[in-house]
């Protein structure tokens, strides 16, 4: 079968309510709307997911589609643009008409774009770990969440080096929500949270930063910092010799700031992630190889490339139970099994139906000071329980919600 992408480009124009096709006939492609940061400050990482979404479609195609029908990605370059994320979500679900949509890097991205999900109706996937607490039976998440993330890498850091903790988070949702779950689970071991401070995402100086961290004297920094700007913290720091292990659910994994950044920039930063390049796993190794096959400039394999693959997969197999529908009721009714399961890059992972979020192997990924890359740690099959045991049931109810360690579902 052929494989297509349609490359489209938009203004920021508003989109007014217009007119639906009608329903598509089992001959016509699947279309997958993807709404991916292909340039702007969140471009380093993005890229090589709108690659692994092309490298499944292909594969999918070659085997027969889903279903029997061709897969055809519509693709629109988000620019790291809130508003574009806005725009273009209400383009591919009211004018492209889209049977679901893959979208987003940023979680202010997310945020701004899910209510227009929910107000069409839709069905869209996050391939992204993020800082948690998404109730909502229109996204299905594919990456980590700090149950999977902090409930493990805080702990081990603090028996390792000590319990004196100093945060250092990009300035929106994403790293103020990250920080309070550090914040929560360094109070919960004993320890102490010593200096926490908010960048902004524009801000790619921190001198000022660096000297209140030497001041602290932490026992380790938990850095959450996110773009192409914000990632020039790791040569200044070097150059400070700052000298302090780091913590990361984001660094490395996401951006590969041991490959952009000479040694020893990286040096003892702890990281845990459901995928890197580096992962010896033999099902890793096949997913490196084939990416690096096919995308031969490609800079890096991240989680968020796995995370999308697994997800065009995912949707394949939803789709295929739910007997070539591609409704969301009838793709939630398949999720509600909970046996919605794929072999992949990073292991077996699996669809929680409560909260339509993914079991995951942890991986512990160690930066050395020359930047090679090592695995202390593993934790196997972690569930992303912490919005189940606080009252998130998709199966049961659809708040639309996001929610954090101080304000759960429950309350």
């Amino acid at each position: 079968m052929k494989y297509s992408t349609i490359q489209k480009t938009a203004t920021l124009t508003t989109l007014l309510a217009g007119t639906f096709v009608t329903q598509a006939s089992a001959d016509d492609p699947i279309q997958i709307g993807v709404l991916e940061d292909q340039s702007g400050n969140f471009a380093a990482v993005t890229q090589a997911k709108v690659s692994a979404i092309e490298l499944a479609a292909e594969e999918i195609n070659e085997a027969g589609g889903i279903a029997g029908r061709e897969v055809e990605l519509v693709v629109y370059d988000t620019q790291s643009d809130d508003r574009r994320y806005q725009e273009l979500m209400r383009r591919v679900l009211q004018r492209d008409q889209v049977d679901t949509v893959f979208a987003g890097f940023a979680s202010s991205s997310r945020e701004a774009y899910r209510p227009i999900v929910n107000q069409f109706d839709g069905l869209a996937f996050y391939n992204n770990q993020y800082e948690g607490g998404v109730c909502d039976a229109n996204m299905i998440v594919t990456g980590a969440v700090p149950e999977q993330q902090f409930s493990t890498l805080i702990p081990w850091m603090m028996e390792e080096y000590g319990p004196n903790v100093y945060t250092i988070a990009a300035d929106y949702n994403f790293g103020q929500i990250s920080a309070e779950w550090v914040r929560q689970i360094v109070e919960e071991e004993g320890g102490e949270v010593v200096g926490e401070e908010f960048i902004p995402l524009d801000v790619s100086q921190f001198s000022q930063t660096i000297q209140n961290i030497q001041a602290e004297a932490p026992d380790f920094v938990v850095t959450l910092l996110v773009g192409s700007n914000q990632a020039s913290y790791y040569e200044q720091a070097g150059s400070a010799d700052l000298g302090i292990p780091m913590a990361s659910s984001v660094n490395v994994g996401q951006g590969y700031e041991h490959k952009r950044f000479a040694p020893p920039s990286l040096a003892n930063m702890f990281v845990t992630t459901n995928f890197i390049e580096e992962v010896d796993t033999p099902e890793a190794n096949a997913f490196v190889e084939k990416f690096y096959e096919r995308f031969p400039d490609t800079p890096y394999v991240n989680q968020e490339a796995a995370n999308s693959y697994i997800a065009m997969y995912l949707y394949k197999q939803m789709v295929e139970r739910a007997d070539g529908s591609t409704d969301k009721e009838d793709l939630r009714a398949v999720i509600a099994e909970g046996d919605v399961c794929f072999d992949g890059p990073s292991g077996t992972v699996c669809l929680d139906p409560q909260s339509q979020h993914m079991f995951h192997n942890i991986f512990l990924a160690k930066v050395d000071e020359n930047h090679e890359i090592s695995f202390p740690e593993t934790w196997e099959n972690i569930e992303p329980y912490w919005l189940g045991d606080n009252g998130c049931d998709l199966t049961q109810n659809d708040p639309s919600a996001q929610y954090t360690p101080s304000s759960p579902p429950n309350e």
